[in-house]
């Protein structure tokens, strides 16, 4: 057995699987897609079955080649992929009701997908067999004893998805446990336990467990969503009283809540618990991992997620930044770079002296500050952030902060003027549809250089970047490698009606690098222009060529 992390007790101790023992089921593609607003096309499917194959994750659950024709196309394309360690499995269904095995049209699908290993999932709730299914009790064991063997017949390896066992068993448990047992005796090398409408907590998933774990001889699983955000507790609490099989998905996604979240199951096994289930490389690429999926589905990365997101190794508090540069680990309860995070120290309103010098050695800025400008870079950034600035995620206009201060520093434009001039153009002659342009005249000063230059865009931001950007490029012609790349407005305090502020966020990027710039002011034109200014006022500092 394995050794917990200090603090466990004895009991959870004598039922610890081996960590040679644990296998990691993703079902992603299958039970993630079911995530609201989530998406995948067939090739973001195989880049995930490669990256999942690259984490150390045993089985990868494909989709459910029954219910769609993208699935059935992803189990084909999937055989041209080589798995270094992962193995395909394709998801089913017992036979319907009333159907032979052979004639049963999903039973010949998963088997058309052609992987060695199949999962197929069978009700063992009581109610939802009688109102679901519109059967009875015995046919459902029919069923899934059926299903099974038929599939063991053409040499598949089955595991068997109790759907709803924990409900079920709350409800009827010599029903639900007489389905498990069905489905062990027809050959399942594995029975997951599910708590598909993620109401059980995890002292409810272990006390089942116990009553039930000296009648299973094959392989226990367990399958938690969300619901109670309990999940990933759950499932560690599964694992404790002997689950070997710990199906999860990347980022928690998952239909409703999600399901329990993969990137977080495989730090707390490996690092709380002591099951070596990934090795020390695979683990360091949990971080990329996570954004590797949220890139491809175009989500926003959850910079709270644990382990993996940008905050959860971050220090904003003065104090708390005294003492993780002092003692190392202070604040934090692993080291990030295991997981291939890293430290950060926020800049804001409540930062210390000693935010503003770790942050400087952080983003290695090569200044020296005495103490009066330190002090007044904490006197520009509280006034600042009062005004509506926030620069924990615009780390490029906080240098530009420091920058200016110093007395050798000099901006490399001035933008000395602008006008924006809006006006709709009508594309239709039946009704007044209007296509809304502008346009935009800057005067900038580049060193000795002066521009006066106007540019169209599809609107007033558009516009004003286009301007600054052509006026630029008369003396830095390398600036028309820089692209906007995110563009994200926020209004600060609505209660302040027209008056309020509005901060814009800008990513940018020239192909190589990303950096974020910020701006703050009563429109978001003005808001935008300042953020526009530093985006390439950084990128001049930094790499563009001298004049």
């Amino acid at each position: 057995m394995n050794s917990p992390d200090s603090g466990s007790s004895d009991a959870v101790k004598s039922f610890l699987p081996n960590a040679s023992d644990i296998r990691l089921y993703d079902t992603t593609l299958r039970d993630g897609l079911g995530m609201e607003g989530l998406s995948l096309s067939l090739q973001d499917k195989l880049l995930i079955l490669k990256k999942l194959d690259d984490l150390g994750i045993h089985y990868i659950e494909g989709g459910y080649p029954g219910s769609n024709p993208k699935d059935a196309d992803f189990f084909n394309r999937a055989k041209e992929i080589s798995l270094a360690s992962a193995v395909l499995v394709a998801f089913g269904s017992t036979r319907k009701p009333g159907n032979e095995v052979e004639k049963d049209e999903a039973l010949r699908a998963v088997l058309d997908a052609g992987t060695a290993v199949i999962t197929l999932v069978g009700k063992t709730s009581k109610s939802q067999v009688l109102e679901v299914l519109e059967t009875t009790e015995e046919e459902n064991l029919l069923m899934i004893a059926e299903s099974i063997q038929y599939l063991k017949n053409k040499g598949k390896e089955v595991i068997f998805d109790a759907e709803h066992f924990f409900d079920g068993y709350k409800e009827d448990k010599d029903y639900a446990i007489a389905c498990i047992l069905t489905a062990q005796k027809a050959g399942a090398s594995t029975v997951t336990l599910c708590d598909t409408n993620g109401g059980a907590i995890p002292s409810q998933i272990r006390q089942i467990i116990t009553e039930i774990r000296d009648l299973i001889e094959c392989d226990i699983g367990i399958h938690c969503h969300n619901d109670t955000d309990m999940a990933v507790a759950s499932t560690l609490a599964a694992v404790e009283e002997g689950a070997t099989q710990i199906q999860a998905c990347l980022n928690g996604w998952g239909e409703r809540t999600g399901n329990a979240n993969m990137i977080s199951v495989i730090p707390n096994l490996k690092l709380k618990l002591g099951l070596d289930v990934v090795g020390e490389e695979q683990l360091k690429r949990l971080t990329e991992t996570a954004l590797f999926a949220s890139e491809l589905a175009n989500f926003t990365p959850n910079s709270q997620q644990p382990y993996v997101g940008a905050g959860a190794f971050a220090h904003k508090a003065g104090l708390h930044v005294a003492a993780v540069t002092k003692s190392p680990g202070s604040y934090t309860h692993i080291d990030p770079s295991l997981v291939g995070n890293k430290e950060r120290i926020l800049i804001s309103e409540l930062s210390g002296r000693r935010n503003i010098v770790e942050k400087l050695r952080e983003q290695g800025i090569e200044v020296q500050l005495n103490d009066n400008q330190i002090t007044q870079v904490l006197s520009d950034l509280k006034n600042q952030e009062a005004r509506g600035y926030q620069f924990e995620s615009a780390e490029a206009s906080f240098e530009l902060l420091v920058r200016r201060l110093q007395d050798d520093y000099t901006s490399p434009f001035n933008l000395e003027d602008f006008l924006i001039v809006e006006h709709g153009r009508n594309t239709s002659s039946d009704s007044y549809m209007a296509e809304m342009q502008a346009e935009a005249m800057v005067k900038m000063r580049i060193g000795d250089h002066l521009s006066q230059v106007a540019a169209d865009g599809n609107g007033p931001v558009s516009a004003l970047d286009a301007a600054v950007r052509k006026a630029l490029s008369e003396v830095h012609a390398e600036i028309a490698q820089v692209r906007l790349v995110d563009y994200k407005v926020r209004i600060i305090d609505s209660g302040a009606g027209a008056d309020a502020a509005v901060r814009v966020l800008i990513e940018s990027s020239d192909g190589v690098r990303l950096w974020r710039t910020v701006g703050a002011s009563t429109d978001v034109v003005g808001a935008s222009l300042l953020a526009l200014q530093d985006a390439y006022e950084y990128w001049l500092f930094h790499w563009g060529q001298s004049v």
